[in-house]
C-alpha cells in the first residue's frame, strides 16, 4: 500500500518525481467510455542506478518492518502455545492492532517533521532506534519470560504491541517515502520493494527462525551431540537485529540524504482528519467499507486456529516451518502475475475468486486437523497434504491482497493519495485482525475437555481445556479425553458465514463497486 504525505508530489524535471497531474494521468490513462477503471503504465519500467540504490533501500527499510511483524504474527503464538490456552493466544493477538490501526495516527507522522532532518527521516530514524533498543533490551530478558512454566502473556502482550505499533509508524513513513523516493517511471517497483522486504522479513521471523530455534531441527542438521536448546534462542535473534536496526539508522543518519518536499496545498492535522471522514460518508465508499470489515470472517479460523492445532496434535515446529519455506518463493511469484491479472477492466476478478479459494481450503484445512493421526506418526502422504493446504491457502490469500491493493491504486484520490491508500488499508486490514481475537476465546468458549484423577483412592475429575489443566492432568498420571473439539463448531461457523456473505452480500457488492469510474471515489472540490 502507498502512503504519502497529504500534499501532492512535487513536479521535477532534473529528479523526474511525479507530479499529481501526472499521477492522475497514470492511474487514468485507459479509463475505458463506458466507465471501467484501468491502467496501461508499463507494470515494470527499466530503473536508472539511482533508482536501483532507492529500491534497495526500500527493501532493506521494508524487511526491517517484517521482523517484529512475523514474530509477532507468526513465531510468538506457535512458541506460547504450549503454554498458553487458545483464550491467552487471543489476548496476545491484541498485540497486532497497531498494524490496522495505524489511519489513527498517520496524519500526525505526515504533518509533523523536521525540514532539516527530512519529511520522513524525521520519524524513520527516532523509530527505528527505539525499535532496536527495545530489541536489545528484550534481547536480554524475553528468554526468561518464555521459560517460565507460565509465562506472563500481559507483560509480552504490552511489549509486542510497542514493537507493532514501532514497526506500523516505520510503515507510514516508509510508504511515504517510496512515493517521492523513485522516479515516475519507477513507482510500480514501490510495491514491488514492499512485497519482497516484507515477506522477507516475516519469512526469517517465522520460517527460518523457527527452524533455528527448535532442538530437534538443531540436533538434526548441526549437532554431532544432541541438546535439548535450539540453535538460535530468541534473546540472540533479537540482540543480532537490534545490531541491524543500529547500523541502518546511522547509515540513514549520516549518508542518505532525503530531498525536501514542500506544497502550497498541503493540509494541517485537522484538515487530514476532516478529508478521512468526509471521503468514509461517500455512499459507495461506506459500502466497500463493510465488506472489507466482514469479507475475510469465512476463514480467519482457519488462518489463526488451524496451524496452532496441528501443532497440538503433533505436527512439529520445524515441519510447520518447512512448508513457509516451500511456501515463500511461490508467494513472491504469484504476487507478480495477481498484479497483471489485476490490472484490466475487472480489477477485482481475481479477488472474487480467490475468495472461492480461500474458503473451500478453509474447509480442507479444517479436515486436515480432523484426519490428522492422534499417534504422532505422519506419513509422507499426510505431510504432503499439510504442506498442499497451507501453499494454497496461502496462494488464495496473496492473489486477493494484490488484487485488492491494485484496486485501491485505482479508485484513491491522487491528490490526498496517501491519506486514501492509507484509509483504504487499514479497513482491509482491520477486517482480518478484529475476529481473530473473538475466534480464538470461541475456540475455548466451546470445548469442552475432562480428565479423570484417581490419587489416594479418590477421584476427581477436572477441566483439561487449558493448557494449566492439561499439565495437571498429566501431572498426575490422568487423560485428557476432549469430549467437544470448539474448534470445529468455529471453523463450521465462520466457514458458513463466510459463504452466507459471500453470495448474499459481497459479491454482488464488489460486482458493482468494480464498475464505478475513478471521479466517483473522489471528493467534491
Amino acid at each position: 500500500m502507498f502512503n504519502a504525505s497529504s500534499e501532492g508530489f512535487v513536479e521535477s524535471k532534473k529528479k523526474n518525481y511525479i507530479s499529481v497531474e501526472d499521477r492522475e494521468d497514470i492511474l487514468l490513462e485507459t479509463m475505458d467510455s463506458g466507465g471501467t477503471s484501468g491502467i496501461s503504465v508499463e507494470a515494470y519500467p527499466r530503473l536508472s542506478t539511482q533508482d536501483y540504490q532507492n529500491v534497495a533501500l526500500l527493501v532493506v527499510l521494508y524487511l526491517l518492518q517484517g521482523i517484529p511483524v512475523g514474530l509477532a504474527f507468526g513465531s510468538v503464538p506457535f512458541l506460547l502455545k504450549s503454554k498458553l490456552s487458545y483464550s491467552e493466544i487471543g489476548l496476545f493477538s491484541l498485540a497486532t492492532y497497531p498494524y490496522s490501526l495505524k489511519l489513527i495516527w498517520s496524519p500526525i507522522v505526515d504533518a509533523i517533521y523536521s525540514k532539516r532532518v527530512g519529511r520522513r527521516k524525521s520519524w524513520i530514524i527516532p523509530i527505528q532506534l527505539l525499535t532496536g533498543s527495545l530489541f536489545y533490551w528484550l534481547g536480554k530478558h524475553v528468554d526468561v519470560m518464555f521459560n517460565q512454566e507460565k509465562p506472563d502473556v500481559n507483560t509480552l502482550t504490552l511489549l509486542f504491541f510497542i514493537l507493532i505499533f514501532f514497526s506500523a509508524t516505520q510503515d507510514i513513513a516508509v510508504d511515504g517515502w517510496a512515493l517521492t523516493l523513485l522516479s515516475k517511471n519507477s513507482l510500480s517497483y514501490a510495491s514491488t520493494a514492499q512485497t519482497i522486504g516484507l515477506n522477507t522479513g516475516y519469512f526469517l521471523s517465522f520460517t527460518v527462525f523457527l527452524a533455528f530455534n527448535s532442538a530437534e531441527f538443531s540436533n538434526k542438521y548441526f549437532r554431532k551431540e544432541p541438546i535439548d536448546n535450539g540453535f538460535l534462542s530468541m534473546g540472540s535473534y533479537l540482540t543480532f537485529w537490534s545490531v541491524v536496526y543500529l547500523l541502518v539508522t546511522i547509515w540513514l543518519i549520516f549518508i542518505k540524504g532525503e530531498d525536501a518536499t514542500h506544497s502550497s496545498d498541503e493540509m494541517d492535522i485537522k484538515t487530514v482528519y476532516r478529508t478521512i471522514w468526509n471521503i468514509c460518508k461517500m455512499p459507495h465508499m461506506r459500502r466497500l467499507i463493510v465488506v472489507l470489515l466482514v469479507a475475510k470472517i469465512g476463514f480467519i479460523a482457519n488462518e489463526s486456529v488451524t496451524g496452532l492445532k496441528l501443532l497440538e496434535k503433533g505436527f512439529s515446529k520445524e515441519d510447520l516451518a518447512l512448508a513457509v519455506l516451500i511456501d515463500f518463493p511461490i508467494q513472491l511469484l504469484v504476487g507478480y502475475y495477481a498484479a497483471r491479472w489485476s490490472n484490466g477492466p475487472q480489477p477485482l476478478k481475481p479477488w472474487t475468486i480467490a475468495f472461492y479459494g480461500r474458503l473451500f481450503f478453509a474447509a480442507v484445512g479444517m479436515i486436515v486437523v480432523y484426519v490428522f493421526p492422534t499417534d504422532k506418526k505422519i506419513s509422507t502422504e499426510m505431510f504432503s497434504l499439510v504442506i498442499a493446504s497451507t501453499v494454497m491457502s496461502s496462494f488464495m490469500s496473496t492473489v486477493q491482497f494484490v488484487s485488492i491493493s491494485a484496486f485501491f491504486t485505482i479508485i484513491a484520490d491522487p491528490v490526498i493519495g496517501g491519506t486514501y491508500m492509507t484509509l483504504l488499508a487499514t479497513f482491509s486490514n482491520f477486517g482480518g485482525t478484529w475476529p481473530r481475537f473473538f475466534v480464538l476465546e470461541a475456540v475455548d468458549y466451546f470445548t469442552e475437555a475432562t480428565c479423570k484423577i484417581v490419587k489416594d483412592n479418590t477421584t476427581s475429575i477436572i477441566q483439561c481445556v487449558s493448557e494449566q489443566g492439561k499439565t495437571i492432568c498429566k501431572d498426575n498420571g490422568g487423560t485428557c479425553v476432549v469430549h467437544k473439539d470448539g474448534y470445529y463448531i468455529v471453523s463450521i461457523a465462520t466457514i458458513t458465514i463466510g459463504t452466507i456473505l459471500l453470495l448474499g452480500f459481497v459479491f454482488p457488492q464488489i460486482k458493482a463497486l468494480q464498475t464505478l469510474p475513478p471521479k466517483m471515489w473522489r471528493l467534491k472540490k
